[in-house]
């Protein structure tokens, strides 16, 4: 593993950058000169002035997304600010690039302040076509995502509606190859922040129409403290708002206190939290996704021991990886098909729905295809599309 972040840090030294901008207009007379830059490059900006809404025909802003982020919550490292975080910034921008041909360019603020953050964003959204909020920690990305909503394009916060739409797309196939309902699953979240608070509200179908939204029968989060729940009186604005859809019987104690019977553990949090004698107060044929990275909440090998059933990780080295991958270019793919103005409710669980089909003949250790799979992508955008087409 040493090897791997030595061979990234020589990598990244020698190409200096992982991303590039390529003109689309060759430059090789004066006339290619006046068209794409004076005098008569006036032409377009004369019908943008008098519509605004034609810079989607004829600008980049039709395939364009801007990766923002303020440094505060990158990967596993925490608050390493904006310099250290673009390089995390520019991988997702390439992968936006590679699997779903989108444009988009690393953005890192140096600032952490709210009302600055939501500002600069309005300020510099007129170029771009969605913008992708990233590893901005909680719960802070919570009002910043909300309060851009009115923006006119797709804002969406990847760390927590992408990992909630894989692993619920997981949890799926999880559940048809152990032939069991959702509605009648318990499901233990270790992690309250923005990955845990999105699965959360996304198993209990919240901000959901019921009639096509089946939400599973409870979800117990917890934080560091143990379970959140209604005794507690350290809880802030956000977490106290988990009561309201989660936790119903009111359970206290830690995250294995509350595991007993549980159908599904699900960590976003750290390592080395689990053991096997955990895993067997669980329910038989139990699913548990453990996705810190590096260091799973559980190992695989120790999970199947306390009895798993069906386990998942956020590593590549291990069966059913959940990677924010399998979601994020399709998702904005659709949305900018679709010249939507947001990522809807509806179009996260049409992502899930199809990213879960993809796999067409799920087993214990196939439940998501493999996250380098070029087949994902366009499934995800097309149904993303059709949910806000519906929408519309």
């Amino acid at each position: 593993m040493n090897d791997y972040f030595e061979m990234s840090l020589i990598i990244h030294e020698q190409i200096r950058g992982k991303i590039s901008v390529h003109g689309k207009l060759p430059i090789t007379s004066r006339d290619d000169l006046a068209i794409a830059y004076t005098p008569v490059v006036a032409r377009p900006c004369e019908v943008i002035a008098e519509d605004a809404s034609r810079a989607r025909d004829l600008t980049i802003k039709r395939n364009s997304v801007a990766v923002i982020t303020d440094g505060s919550s990158v990967l596993g490292l925490g608050n390493i600010g904006p310099y250290a975080a673009i390089p995390v910034m520019e991988g997702k921008a390439l992968l936006l690039r590679e699997f779903a041909d989108i444009d988009a360019w690393p953005i890192c603020l140096d600032t952490q302040d709210t009302e600055e953050i939501i500002d600069t964003v309005r300020r510099i959204a007129p170029v771009f076509g969605g913008i992708n909020l990233e590893d901005i920690a909680a719960p802070r990305c919570f009002e910043i995502e909300d309060r851009l909503q009115d923006l006119g394009i797709p804002v969406f916060h990847d760390d927590q509606h992408g990992t909630a739409i894989v692993l619920l797309a997981a949890l799926i196939n999880g559940a048809k190859v152990l032939g069991k309902e959702l509605s009648a699953m318990k499901v233990v979240i270790n992690g309250a922040g923005a990955a845990g608070t999105a699965i959360a509200r996304l198993l209990r179908c919240v901000g959901h129409d019921p009639k096509v939204c089946i939400p599973v029968n409870d979800v117990i989060v917890c934080d560091s403290k143990g379970a959140i729940h209604a005794g507690r009186d350290d809880l802030g604005p956000n977490k106290r708002a988990l009561l309201s859809y989660s936790n119903r019987e009111n359970q206290t104690g830690s995250v294995r206190d509350v595991l007993g019977g549980a159908d599904v553990f699900v960590g976003v949090s750290k390592g080395n939290l689990l053991t096997a004698e955990d895993v067997r107060l669980m329910a038989p044929d139990s699913i548990v996704f453990a996705m810190a990275n590096p260091i799973p909440e559980i190992m695989p090998d120790e999970a199947k021991k306390g009895g798993a059933a069906i386990i998942g990780t956020g590593r590549s080295d291990f069966p059913n990886q959940v990677n924010n991958l399998s979601a994020f270019p399709g998702i904005f793919r659709g949305a900018l098909d679709a010249g939507a103005t947001q990522i809807t409710e509806e179009m996260k669980l049409a992502a899930a729905d199809a990213l879960a089909a993809t796999v067409e003949e799920p087993t214990r250790d196939l439940v998501l295809l493999d996250p380098l799979d070029r087949t994902v992508a366009p499934r995800v955008a097309a149904a993303v599309a059709a949910a806000w087409h519906k929408h519309k």
